[in-house]
């Protein structure tokens, strides 16, 4: 497997240095027991976001910590859902710290996005809440992976905002085919991306394939790059920050070959409320044929033979499973003297058991859910 190298650097933009504002991107490389992984935040920019800064450098802190202690559980578990709310919990817990610190009145103080890339052996985790861009470079070419979150106003969404993990996009994938994964903020993003058309600049695979030179050597490239074309560019730049995971030993773009323009997405006048209302006649009316129909006994098999509507296959019998083996004692013989019957009604009882399980197990989940819920809305409170 290829060599691994990963680089992150954070530039103050020329507007924050100009109205005395510290800067309030904040990025982490890190390597430690088999995982590679960079985070990138960008701390929320209006002046009710007082400590967004500090948001954004323990959100930071927090996620490589996550990625890098606990890889294996996030990325095996199968329940996306689960994993995106424990990244936020994970982030808000270290935000609840910062509030007793600082004395803060509510979470939203920290506000921040939230870009991150893992990888452990040929695994890959990414995960993308907000604006900013994630960008896969292989030999073909350079392509987002996840796009900016904006809305039309061109706001964006932060890992504070109610129900935060709903709008956080995880990526479960293997490094096969990429050279390298480029994560910027959005004062990298808006110099070298396209949402119109989708494209992104040669540029991108260009600095990610300094980190070919090592660590040090790439992120002292990264810096003049930024320095000269993004926070050097104007005096309304914002702040940038660039990461970059590395597969040495994989094959680069030819970045003189690579596109540096494309057609416009076509944009078509329908939103999603407007889908949502289109479709909630229908769907209203299937809750209540599913609601009716749950009174009806249990389906029969359909045997090969039996009429079936037009256009549709027979199924297929499909032999029993043979029950599994457990352990039973020793019975008379006079409470076998029907063993048909019997058999009929241990199966009886196995499934009333079995369901009692299930419906166990479905209470036991459902609780925790909700009091992770209320650990998170404790701590946002």
């Amino acid at each position: 497997m290829s060599s691994i190298t990963v680089s992150a650097v954070t530039l103050m933009g020329q507007k924050h240095h100009n109205r005395g504002v510290p800067c309030e991107d904040s990025s982490i490389a890190v390597q430690r027991d088999g995982v590679s992984c960079v985070v990138v935040c960008d701390g929320a920019g209006s002046k009710q976001y007082t400590h967004a800064r500090f948001g954004s450098k323990s959100a930071c802190d927090t996620i490589s910590d996550l990625l890098i202690d606990h890889f294996d559980a996030l990325y095996n578990e199968n329940r996306e859902a689960a994993v995106r709310a424990m990244v936020i919990a994970a982030i808000h817990v270290g935000f609840a710290n910062l509030m007793e610190q600082y004395k803060l009145d509510k979470v939203e103080r920290l506000s921040c996005t939230l870009l991150f890339c893992a990888v452990k052996d040929r695994r890959m985790l990414i995960g993308h809440l907000g604006d900013g861009l994630i960008a896969g470079v292989s030999h073909s070419g350079v392509h987002p992976v996840t796009m900016p979150q904006n809305e039309k106003d061109g706001t964006t969404f932060f890992v504070t905002v109610p129900h935060a993990a709903d709008y956080l996009r995880i990526v479960k994938t293997t490094i096969d085919d990429y050279h390298g994964i480029a994560l910027m903020t959005d004062g990298v993003q808006d110099n070298v991306y396209d949402e119109n058309t989708g494209l992104v600049k040669p540029v991108v695979a260009r600095m990610v394939e300094s980190a070919a030179k090592g660590r040090e050597q790439s992120e002292t490239e990264i810096k003049d790059i930024l320095s000269k074309y993004i926070v050097g560019s104007s005096n309304n730049s914002d702040d940038a920050s660039f990461g970059i995971v590395f597969f040495d030993g994989t094959k680069a773009p030819d970045s003189n070959e690579l596109p540096k323009e494309a057609d416009a997405f076509p944009r078509a006048n329908e939103t999603f409320k407007e889908l949502q209302a289109a479709m909630f006649p229908e769907v209203k009316k299937a809750k209540a044929v599913m609601e009716a129909c749950a009174s009806n006994p249990p389906a029969e098999p359909v045997a090969v033979g039996d009429e079936l509507p037009e256009g549709e296959a027979p199924l297929k019998p499909v032999p029993a499973a043979p029950a599994p083996t457990a352990f039973k004692p020793e019975q008379p013989a006079a409470a076998v003297s029907e063993p048909v019957k019997a058999a009929h009604h241990e199966t009886s009882k196995k499934s009333e058991r079995t369901s009692v399980l299930f419906k166990v197990i479905a209470l036991v989940e459902l609780v925790a859910i909700i009091l992770l819920l209320i650990k998170i809305f404790v701590l946002k409170g």
